[in-house]
């Protein structure tokens, strides 16, 4: 019964990881300037507060979330993340630019940041999934209910939750892998292009996200 519904969720977690996102914007431009680990640690940050949520739906503490006010704060602090991530990746790209330019043709070296580490990798994943009102979304549809509009009892649901975080973790480890590898191929201005790149991908989910809550409320 139970290795059904993990292989279901993870193929569902697989399906749903690979898509471009903040968390992989974020990734990428962590394994090209940053290493392996700090850029999986995000995925794991992620993948942590996707599981939170999922128990917290399986709980029924998931109800809260649709009381009117509690999907469009979670928003609203998802969007405010993510325009300071925007404008934190947007003035390093400037910067870096602008020290290329110098007459004396040295580049400046990538600014390390405090989130940059191992460990705030791993707490700035956690928070961009526990904030995003698409999470939130994803787990009520996954978890709340399944195909005959039956609820999925508490081990059901769980299963369903891991074998969807094994397949997030297991994906974000091959990409992470995978961009780490590609980084000895980068040009040294290669972070200006991640950096900016990033701030813009940062740009465009906040005003996504902007639209979404628009709508909701049209």
């Amino acid at each position: 019964m139970f290795v059904p519904l993990f292989l279901k969720g993870f193929v569902l977690g697989w399906s749903v990881a690979w898509p471009p996102g903040p968390i992989n914007a974020e990734m990428l431009r962590r394994g090209l300037e940053r290493g392996f680990w700090p850029a999986w640690a995000l995925g794991l940050g992620a993948c942590t507060g996707d599981f939170g949520w999922a128990v917290a739906v399986s709980l029924g503490a998931g109800a809260p979330v649709n009381v009117p006010g509690v999907r469009p704060a979670l928003g609203v602090l998802s969007v405010g993340l993510l325009l300071f991530l925007a404008w934190t990746f947007g003035r390093g790209a400037w910067k870096a630019w602008t020290a290329s330019r110098r007459p004396d043709g040295q580049s400046a070296s990538v600014p390390t940041r405090r989130f940059d580490s191992t460990r705030g990798g791993f707490l700035l994943g956690l928070s961009l999934a526990l904030t995003s009102p698409w999470n939130i979304a994803f787990w009520l549809a996954v978890i709340g209910s399944q195909a005959g509009g039956e609820s999925l009892g508490l081990a059901a649901s769980l299963t369903v939750a891991v074998g969807v975080i094994v397949a997030a973790a297991t994906y974000s480890g091959l990409f992470c892998s995978a961009v780490r590898m590609g980084a000895r191929f980068a040009t040294p201005a290669w972070h200006i292009v991640t950096q900016g790149g990033t701030a813009l991908l940062m740009l465009y989910f906040a005003f996504k996200t902007i639209w979404g809550l628009a709508a909701g409320h049209a």
